[in-house]
């Protein structure tokens, strides 16, 4: 459902800061910039099968299963969530992932920006009450001990005032998830901060990249008073569950505003 450019690629808005002289839009007709109409359907998405990507690794279908070293959670956020951060602990991840939300796209019911809350990117896909998810994840934790993974929090849809994107994204998604790595490696430090810990000056990667500190501070900026927020809609998106949240989510949201609280 996206655009087709005269040479076989693939093309959607804001994939490119110019857009290309002519396409094949969505519906097979011809495009260009002044056509007035997006080239690309609004809930476009491109995707290739896993085995094309030369980087994975040969086991990544042995039945026998891998060790997992780390999580990634993420929802499209424009402001507030920043690039990457890392859990404190299991108990704060499952706290993360029970959080996180989106801003609202066409491919959901509700009006495009409104914060939708999509839980370990699991809704539409969890057959029960999702507080009892969230207790599964906290027993995993406690039977995986130290052996459990690290959970990190990526947002990759972060915006600056003028609404332009402030993270290149796509292939440069590799660079957050490398500190990741290194991380769990034990390579580099990190700096507490109210979402986790997060890059210390200098650490994350961005040889080679058009970005400056600005923008770098900008990404991993948190505002107390929009996460005081943020916490306020936590609090009234957990009510939904009434007894059945689990007690160390309650604690988590906690430990959140006292972190605001001395922000």
């Amino acid at each position: 459902m996206e655009g087709h450019t005269d040479d076989g690629d693939v093309w959607w808005e804001g994939l490119t800061k110019e857009a290309p002289a002519h396409l094949i839009d969505w519906q097979g007709n011809d495009w260009t910039p002044d056509s007035g109409r997006p080239a690309a359907h609004p809930n476009s998405r491109f995707t290739v099968h896993a085995s094309q990507a030369a980087s994975i690794s040969p086991e990544w279908e042995d039945p026998a299963g891998v060790p997992i070293d780390v999580i990634l959670f993420g929802g499209r956020r424009a402001k507030n969530i920043p690039l990457v951060s890392e859990a404190y602990d299991w108990e704060h991840g499952v706290f993360i992932g029970s959080t996180i939300s989106s801003e609202q796209t066409a491919a959901a019911e509700g009006a495009v920006g409104s914060l939708r809350r999509d839980p370990f990117a699991m809704l539409p896909f969890c057959g029960y009450n999702m507080a009892d998810y969230w207790s599964h994840w906290l027993e995993m934790g406690k039977v995986l001990g130290d052996k459990a993974p690290k959970i990190f929090q990526v947002n990759w849809f972060r915006k600056d005032n003028d609404g332009r994107w402030l993270w290149p994204g796509f292939g440069d998604n590799a660079r957050p998830i490398e500190w990741a790595l290194r991380r769990v490696n034990g390579e580099v430090d990190a700096v507490d901060a109210l979402s986790g810990r997060i890059p210390a000056k200098g650490d994350l990667n961005v040889d080679g990249l058009d970005i400056d500190q600005a923008q770098l501070d900008e990404l991993f900026s948190l505002d107390p008073e929009a996460w005081a927020v943020e916490a306020d809609l936590t609090e009234e998106y957990y009510q939904l569950f009434g007894d059945r949240l689990p007690a160390e989510l309650t604690h988590q949201l906690g430990e959140l505003r006292e972190r605001i609280a001395k922000a």
